[in-house]
């Protein structure tokens, strides 16, 4: 074979891996393992494209490295398969979403097949599978049947926690639960029915109905998470989102805010992702104290970090979802406080925490009074305030805090300095140092001391107490979707059950539309006898209508790839115990506060119940940048059918417009191709350069409106999927945003094919040589083997490329064929580009893969310089140049400079003023 035919070889080594079952991977504890894992994708109509594979080839890069190092390689794939777009085609063409996922599904694994990962497809998981999202039901069963227990620092088995209260009620016990959660007796538990021991437990439970604020949206028919609305409308379709109150599945999450946090740091994350949890968490120390409302029984609780700056309070603000308000307001401000709470209520949690510039706000009528030193003061409603953290109500200090301060600038409200020496003449200054003046009995106290006193304070006088707050709510657990996995509870006397765990998968019913019913219930209300009969009992009870969000398949499938076909548990305990978690996780940072933390929940609960070993889900992530879009442009005269050539563009009047990059090459124009893209182009004239039409060029998100999106299947058609592999590594660091250019592509595929010919003669017969390799040989392999290890070892894959094909050109000039030599190359590159390596390794004779083969150790002693060059500077000029050999002492180098010929010239016989000598790199001489 003369020259490299990417078209035969690959798919040739697809299906042996295929038929070998090459990359299928089972428990062997006599090797050290290694958990290799890619953000499962959602399987969209649009299929991959050259953007998608960046996180999987580096991944896959890994996986085939650590396997030649040794390791036992764990590497899956599957498909986060219940989501929006697959509901809202089946909503407009009535064709049933599972259908419509597995025609996506197919083509993802088309796709991905075609580009050579090795992934163990033996494990595949979709999470819209009922044999997959049985264990999810199973894990939501017990986080259902688990509370958390603040003194143990864990989540426990309900039953325990009815133990306690059986013996002792509740007063003595520290738990995660509801603020109105009641103080009782045994006495009294014992003697309440099941209903209401039943609502006493929901008050605890790890998962729990309750009324809550959601973000609404009509459009959809559900409800989005905070990350799911950007400015008022959901980020998938734009639909206005609203904030109202509903009865949904909530998930406890903020029992394990703390060990969130602490936990951050024990993993490898990048560190901008970690902050974005640590922030979402968002812990404060500080201070719970209430405000008694002027001519009222009411109290308005606020959470402060600086009660220190208590006299420097000159209004209150409330949340406009604030239960108080409607209970505060004056008749004369009614109306006003209505109108500004119907719009503000409606903007996401998001935007308002980020819209700093825009404020707004509405005073209630109604005053409090300050419990320091009883002054009034004013209660507003805000917007820049949110129900959802701390008491939703906020305690303004404007000296020290510039919302405050800039709300307080724009309704001139008073501006109080309480710290001696700070100019608050144009902003709020948030600092800690300083004595405090204005304050009362902590005039004259620095910061740790105000604080002291202040607490003291409170607690003696009953006002409130030190406490530590967070700004992390519990996660919302239901969408009244149709596509999502059913809620394995049933309701009696309107409270939740769990199913029976043989009963299980709860399967998700046919429904005669996707829409929610004519009564308003989830499209689920539409099946019929969607019902469930306990055993032992002859009734039938309505099961749960809301589904499970987006996140719940993701939040604990990197274990079931573990043990994709158990049918006794969602993984076995040994088999967890040997694969532990993932050691490399490679994903979007935006996932951060999303499928990252509440994986990171889940396993903490199946961790503190006994079920894994590890408490952390992700050992190490890295978050891939994004292969932005090279978009091309062609310049139609306005007016006209008639396209100018970028560089004669200026002489007319022209509008831009996006061409399809694919009849582009090197920038060029495809011009018959341009004509039969539209038909409104078929007679389309050109102003030309050259007897060319240059297009015009911009980097933009890679997306189908800018006609801008590179099909991967079009890349390996024309270079091969090596090519595509190594190209995608070659754009750059791999966390790095960089633009997708196949102008550059040429040069990697003649790389392969330069490759390809080292193991063949003039004649394009394979040959290689069988005797010991020269210096120069073992010098060019032996350093590249070192860089690529150390490359790949720091997950720097851009620099390897031009590592490998450096070597390749060493090796074609002094045209090396030496079998040592080559075998070598073959295996330090395979990992990049693994067909043609394959091909090639079979070639030289062996039975087994290239992915079996050791990683070859590089020799230190083939590195060494022979020789090295010293230029020799006398007075600052370069005067002559000396070969000396790497291994001479300073001494040594500085002997033979002065020996030289032309050294002697300059100094004229007398001795140097300075001689100074840099080993491995210069001599100089002052005369």
């Amino acid at each position: 074979m003369a020259e490299y035919n990417h078209r035969e070889i690959e798919p040739k080594w697809q299906n042996i891996w295929k038929e070998n079952g090459t990359y299928k991977a089972f428990v062997d504890t006599e090797r050290p393992k290694f958990y290799a894992l890619d953000m499962f994708p959602y399987p969209s109509g649009a299929g991959l494209h050259v953007g998608h594979p960046l996180g999987y080839i580096a991944s896959d890069i890994v996986s085939r490295y650590k396997r030649n190092k040794g390791f036992n390689v764990l590497h899956p794939m599957g498909f986060d398969a219940f989501g929006l777009p697959a509901e809202q085609y089946a909503i407009q063409t009535g064709q049933h979403p599972a259908i419509t996922t597995k025609q996506n599904i197919d083509r993802y694994k088309e796709q991905l097949k075609n580009i050579g990962f090795s992934f163990d497809w033996d494990k595949e998981i979709q999470t819209c599978d009922p044999d997959y999202y049985k264990w999810t039901q199973w894990i939501f069963m017990q986080i259902f049947d688990s509370w958390y227990d603040n003194d143990r620092s864990k989540a426990r088995r309900i039953q325990e926690l009815v133990n306690e209260f059986e013996q002792s009620g509740n007063k003595e016990i520290d738990a995660a639960c509801d603020d109105d959660t009641p103080l009782f007796s045994s006495e009294e538990w014992k003697g309440w029915s099941e209903e209401q021991q039943q609502s006493i437990l929901l008050k605890y439970r790890l998962t729990y109905l309750s009324e809550t604020t959601v973000n609404w949206c009509p459009e959809l028919g559900t409800v989005l998470s905070n990350d799911e609305v950007k400015d008022g409308f959901s980020e998938r379709g734009g639909f206005p989102v609203v904030r109202k109150k509903m009865k949904q599945w909530s998930m406890r999450i903020t029992a394990y805010a703390e060990r969130l946090l602490q936990g951050i740091e024990t993993i490898d994350w990048p560190e901008p992702l970690k902050e974005m949890q640590r922030n979402w968490i968002g812990k404060s120390i500080g201070a719970e104290m209430a405000f008694p409302v002027e001519n009222s029984e009411v109290k308005i609780e606020v959470f402060t970090t600086r009660i220190d700056t208590i006299f420097g309070v000159t209004f209150l603000t409330l949340a406009p979802e604030s239960e108080l308000v409607e209970q505060l307001v004056s008749q004369d401000q009614k109306d006003k406080v209505e109108a500004y709470v119907e719009v503000a209520k409606n903007r996401s949690e998001r935007d308002r925490m980020t819209d700093v510039k825009k404020i707004t706000g509405v005073f209630t009528g109604s005053y409090a009074i300050n419990p320091f030193n009883n002054e009034r003061v004013p209660i507003w409603v805000a917007d820049y305030v949110l129900a959802g953290y701390g008491t939703g109500a906020v305690m303004a200090v404007p000296c020290g805090d510039q919302r405050d301060y800039d709300f307080a600038k724009h309704f001139d409200l008073p501006i109080v300095p309480v710290i001696a020496d700070v100019d608050i003449s144009e902003q709020a200054v948030a600092t800690k140092d300083g004595t405090m003046i204005n304050s009362g009995f902590l005039d004259g106290l620095g910061y740790d001391d105000a604080i002291s006193k202040a607490i003291e304070f409170l607690e003696e006088n009953g006002l409130g107490k030190a406490k530590v707050n967070y700004r992390i709510r519990d996660a919302i657990f239901a969408r009244q979707r149709y596509w999502g996995e059913p809620v394995p509870v049933y309701f009696k006397d309107n409270i939740p059950y769990l199913v029976d765990e043989a009963d299980l998968p709860i399967i998700l019913p046919e429904v005669d539309k996707y829409l929610p019913t004519e009564d308003g219930d989830p499209p689920l209300g539409r099946a019929e006898n969607f019902t469930y009969t306990p055993s032992g009992e002859s009734e039938a009870y309505p099961l749960e209508l809301s589904t499970m969000p987006g996140w719940a398949g993701s939040s604990w499938y990197w274990y079931r790839y573990m043990d994709a076909h158990n049918e006794k548990a969602f993984v076995d305990k040994e088999v967890q115990q040997y694969w532990e978690n993932v050691d490399l996780y490679i994903g979007g940072s935006e996932h951060a506060t999303g499928h990252l933390l509440y994986s990171r929940f889940w396993n903490k609960i199946l961790f503190d119940l006994g079920y894994v070993n590890q408490e952390e889900p992700f050992k190490k992530l890295i978050n891939q940048g994004m292969i932005q879009g090279r978009s091309n442009f062609v310049y139609r005269v306005r007016g006209e059918n008639k396209f100018v050539s970028k560089g004669l563009k200026k002489d007319y009047k022209t509008s831009p417009m996006h061409v399809d990059v694919n009849l582009v090459y090197n920038d060029e124009l495809n011009l018959e191709a341009f004509k039969n893209w539209r038909p409104d182009l078929a007679d389309a004239e050109f102003i030309l350069e050259d007897g060319k039409y240059h297009c015009g060029w911009e980097i933009e998100k890679m997306s189908k409106s800018k006609y801008n999106v590179v099909n991967p299947d079009d890349i390996i058609e024309r270079y091969g999927a090596d090519t595509l592999r190594l190209y995608e590594m070659f754009l750059g660091p791999l966390e790095q945003f960089k633009p997708w250019n196949t102008n550059g592509i040429d040069g990697v595929r003649k790389f392969l094919s330069k490759l390809w010919r080292l193991f063949h003669n003039d004649q394009g017969e394979f040959e290689v040589s069988n005797g010991a390799p020269n210096k120069e040989e073992l010098k060019s392999v032996h350093k590249t083997i070192k860089k690529a290890g150390e490359d790949i070892d720091r997950y720097s894959f851009n620099t390897s490329v031009s590592t490998f094909m450096i070597c390749v050109n060493e090796l074609s000039a002094i045209k090396s064929n030496n079998r040592q030599v080559l075998e070598d190359l073959l295996v330090i590159i395979s990992p990049y580009a693994p067909h043609i390596t394959e091909e090639l390794w079979s070639l030289l004779g062996h039975q087994t893969s290239v992915v079996d083969a050791p990683y070859p150790d590089y020799n230190e002693e083939h590195l060494k310089e022979d020789d090295l060059e010293y230029p020799v500077m006398i007075n600052g000029k370069m005067r002559t140049k000396l070969q000396l050999p790497s291994d001479f002492s300073k001494e040594q180098i500085e002997e033979a400079a002065l020996a030289n010929e032309v050294v002697q010239k300059w100094l004229e016989g007398k001795p140097p003023k300075k001689v100074i000598v840099v080993p491995k790199k210069i001599v100089n001489l002052v005369v």
